[in-house]
């Protein structure tokens, strides 16, 4: 067809034939002029013919930075739909500026974040890790030492996506838990609206057994979770972090944690990856997974079926799914 669009993918090679597994590519196809050529630098020549006719620029994990010498080789772009999360990495101001349509795969990407969380939550109300740790050592824990999830506080730091999805999955647990939500921009109302109770991080921290971590990496967020934050928490609480390393002080946490006062369950960490030897590493009441909490392996797909799912609407002149605003580029993760 004459009139379909021309797009242009741009992630890492290794990337697309998970975003894009054959029927998926075949269904891309079908819908648009996909060019041969992968960009993975707007700058290389190579880039230079398939930038200059695109109007559609699907991009992935290792996607171009797309700045105003980039927007200048792509005159006819008017969409850039990420078959990922976050775009913060890659879209610059300047693409809002221009006009240019930006969607994000972050819907299709929070679902596996929020069953790890949940994962983690649930080994973390039950100090599952210093229980493992006596087990392996040969000590078997007295009935009275087992500590069960039933009534168990969890303080959400973030009503972000994903801290929406997971107080909403807390909320249907059979545990009874009490839930406390720390966010600057939910009012008391909203809060009770998704199951929870508005508290400042303060007295989140210190009423808590398990806390779990859903706020953006912004300048204001960095080490949310400081030294004096930590050491609120009560003895026997626990930390999640699935967003970013940034938002908790690792020099801190390891402290905190080589005491055993508190355990951390973190698939972030800062920096990322940890040295070889950090101390984190070798405690036992400490589990660190490398960045594993959203989509892997076949997951990938959900953010291809995402991206290509807005493609259509794009097409069709629907509003997109997993459109994303510039105003959201100060607040989103």
């Amino acid at each position: 067809m004459a009139d379909r669009p021309k797009l242009v993918l741009a992630m890492a090679p290794d990337v697309l034939a998970l975003v894009l597994p054959p029927a998926l590519r075949a269904r891309l196809d079908a819908l648009a002029d996909v060019h041969p050529v992968l960009v993975t630098d707007t700058a290389e020549p190579a880039a230079a013919a398939p930038l200059a006719d695109a109007q559609v620029l699907l991009t992935g994990w290792g996607a171009p930075v797309l700045d105003t010498a980039a927007l200048a080789r792509a005159p006819r772009l008017a969409a850039v739909v990420h078959a990922a999360g976050t775009v913060k990495g890659h879209v610059r101001p300047e693409v809002f500026a221009r006009g240019i349509a930006v969607s994000s795969a972050a819907d299709a990407n929070a679902a596996p974040v929020v069953d790890y969380t949940m994962a983690a939550v649930w080994f973390a109300a039950r100090r599952a890790l210093g229980t493992a740790a006596d087990y392996v050592a040969g000590r078997q824990p007295a009935l009275t030492e087992r500590r069960g999830a039933d009534g168990a506080v969890i303080g959400v730091i973030g009503a972000s996506r994903i801290g929406r999805g997971v107080i909403a999955r807390l909320r249907a647990a059979p545990t009874g838990f009490r839930i406390l939500l720390a966010d600057p921009y939910v009012t008391p109302a909203e809060a009770a609206a998704l199951g929870a109770t508005l508290t400042d991080l303060d007295d989140l921290c210190r009423g808590s057994d398990v806390v779990t971590v859903h706020a953006p990496d912004l300048p204001e967020t960095r080490h949310l979770l400081d030294a004096r934050r930590l050491g609120l928490l009560r003895d026997g609480a626990a930390l999640v972090n699935t967003a970013r390393g940034s938002l908790v002080d690792t020099d801190a946490l390891t402290r905190e944690c080589a005491t055993g006062r508190i355990d951390a369950y973190l698939d972030v960490t800062e920096p990322e990856p940890l040295p070889r030897g950090h101390r984190l590493l070798a405690l036992r009441n400490v589990l660190i997974t490398p960045h594993i909490a959203g989509a892997q392996g076949t997951e990938v797909q959900r953010l291809g079926r995402h991206a290509v799912d807005d493609v259509e609407r794009w097409i069709r002149g629907e509003p997109l799914l997993g459109a994303v605003h510039a105003a959201d580029l100060a607040r989103i993760a």
